[in-house]
């Protein structure tokens, strides 16, 4: 029996494992509610400040990872190369963060095996969360993951009660045993009879949806050539699309981001951002 060849391998089957995964933050200057929206300050740093320093604590994490922002607009360029960060441009007409970061992320040399789509406006997202994504993305056997949140009965009746006047506005999902996602939707899941028995526990049945995925690029690849999917049109999501296909969603159970906004699109939820920093601190990566 012929002895094992000595020293390092670097045959076709490892070249994979060398090729980092990216954490991508797209970040577009054409919001229509509020222009310009990634160079905005929040307590005196950008939002894309705020962003590309939880995706860099949470690239060191995971390892093997780096960061890059994906935009449409120069003025976005040159902000994001002053604070260090890598650029891809990419076009002003794709119509979506995951398009835009798959546009991104066909750009390298080599492509990456895994990315991780970290929205430009979700500056209080911790890098916990981001990394914890990545590593499930890794392990798991889902092409696609994304962060959930268990909601107390308080926490539930303040989405009720914000639905009243914002009712697309926070997304909630249902999940199966083992935690893969069965549905999102802007409704609130499940309808709940003899509401007032379950009221006897802490938690509610609702899980609550952190905008943030983590796609292989095979799943990311087929995203991209796939038409829209009725419900997804119909919600609004377009995570909708993998199951709307049979595409299989890993969820990951976190805690509640004591920060935790459904995303930046205002003037009133930069004011509500700047609240959230005076009352609990700011969470900037030191």
């Amino acid at each position: 029996m012929s002895e094992p060849a000595e020293g390092p391998q670097t045959g076709p089957d490892l070249i994979p494992d060398l090729i980092p995964d990216l954490i991508i933050v797209p970040a577009r200057f054409g919001s229509s509610r509020l222009p310009g929206k990634p160079l905005l300050e929040i307590a005196g740093r950008t939002l894309l400040e705020r962003v590309v320093a939880i995706a860099r604590v949470a690239a060191e994490s995971a390892g093997q990872c780096r960061v890059l922002v994906a935009t449409d607009d120069q003025r976005i360029a040159d902000h994001a190369t002053a604070i260090g960060a890598q650029v891809a441009m990419t076009s002003a007409d794709l119509d979506s963060g995951t398009m835009r970061a798959f546009a991104a992320a066909q750009q390298q040399s080599c492509p990456p095996r895994r990315v991780i789509n970290l929205q430009g406006d979700a500056p209080f997202i911790p890098a916990t969360i981001v990394s914890g994504l990545m590593q499930t993305l890794r392990s798991g056997t889902a092409d696609v993951t994304t962060p959930v949140f268990n909601l107390d009965w308080p926490r539930l009746d303040r989405l009720r009660e914000h639905k009243r006047t914002a009712p697309f506005s926070g997304t909630t999902c249902v999940r199966d045993h083992r935690g893969r996602a069965l549905w999102f939707s802007k409704s609130i899941l499940p309808a709940m009879r003899d509401e007032a028995k379950l009221r006897s526990q802490v938690m509610s049945p609702v899980w609550q949806h952190l905008g943030l995925y983590g796609y292989t690029m095979p799943a990311l690849e087929w995203f991209a050539a796939a038409a829209p999917g009725q419900y997804e049109q119909l919600e609004g999501l377009e995570q909708l699309r993998f199951l709307e296909h049979g595409w299989a969603i890993d969820t990951v159970e976190v805690d509640v981001p004591a920060h935790v906004l459904s995303g930046i699109d205002t003037p009133q939820d930069l004011a509500k951002a700047e609240e959230a920093i005076t009352r609990f601190g700011d969470p900037y990566p030191a």
